[in-house]
């Protein structure tokens, strides 16, 4: 037995020293020791810098990774990653493509808020070529049937209108919300009621309103919207 495995023996809470580890790590990102996009010293530099067992880096080092921290790269060792919304919050997704029943309706909840506030900025900031690749997508969403082919020009028109915020943590989040796979299980019942043509008319409200620069119309048309598909979705598991 090696002194390292008699020091983690001997911590009652092996999560807890585990998470100290991970704070610490993040503590040199925030005070800028370490920097986006530079290489991690070792497991066992860190380990003694920071007073840890070099199995508690390693596990922290995974966590950090696993969250879009750190960055692995083949045969050059562990890197910073430029630290991107997008990155960041990539796990959100993976939290939405994995909810069920009532958790996909608290989705829906915190994204019918989220998406009036982008229909809102966008309205105030929307410029003529993101105006135009919204329209784009509304146009495609009435020249088809296909369920599959209106949830994919759906997301389009929601990720069109979030990028038109100029807010890029705002956009990633609801990009991890906007999940592809919960729309395709919502839809599935949702078009059985004749929702193709409420959900069109709909997508043009929040278009008129982005046209018309006016974020109050925006906002109410879009909460409108994704409140439309809470409420319904709320009803069936009732």
């Amino acid at each position: 037995m090696t002194s390292e495995d008699t020091v983690e023996r001997s911590t009652p809470a092996r999560g807890t020293v585990t998470q100290r580890a991970i704070e610490q790590l993040k503590a040199l990102i925030v005070d800028g020791q370490l920097e986006p996009g530079q290489r991690l010293p070792t497991e066992r530099e860190l380990a003694v810098r920071l007073g840890m067992s070099r199995s508690s880096m390693r596990e922290a080092i995974r966590a950090l990774t696993v969250l879009g921290v750190l960055e692995a790269r083949h045969g050059s060792g562990i890197y910073v990653t430029q630290l991107e919304a997008s990155d960041l919050l990539e796990t959100l997704g993976v939290v939405a493509d994995l909810s069920r029943g009532p958790q996909v309706v608290e989705l829906l909840e915190i994204r019918r808020a989220l998406e009036a506030t982008a229909a809102a900025l966008a309205a105030a900031r929307i410029n003529p070529e993101q105006l135009a690749e919204v329209e784009t997508h509304l146009t495609a969403m009435y020249a088809t049937e296909d369920p599959g082919e209106i949830i994919a020009h759906d997301l389009d028109f929601h990720r069109a209108v979030a990028a038109a915020t100029g807010n890029l943590t705002l956009a990633a989040i609801l990009e991890g919300l906007s999940s592809r796979t919960v729309r395709a299980r919502v839809w599935r019942g949702y078009q059985e009621e004749g929702a193709f043509d409420r959900t069109r008319h709909e997508h043009r409200r929040i278009f008129q309103a982005l046209q018309a620069r006016d974020p109050e119309a925006a906002r109410a048309a879009a909460a409108a919207h994704v409140g439309g598909v809470e409420s319904w979705l709320r009803e069936q598991l009732d």
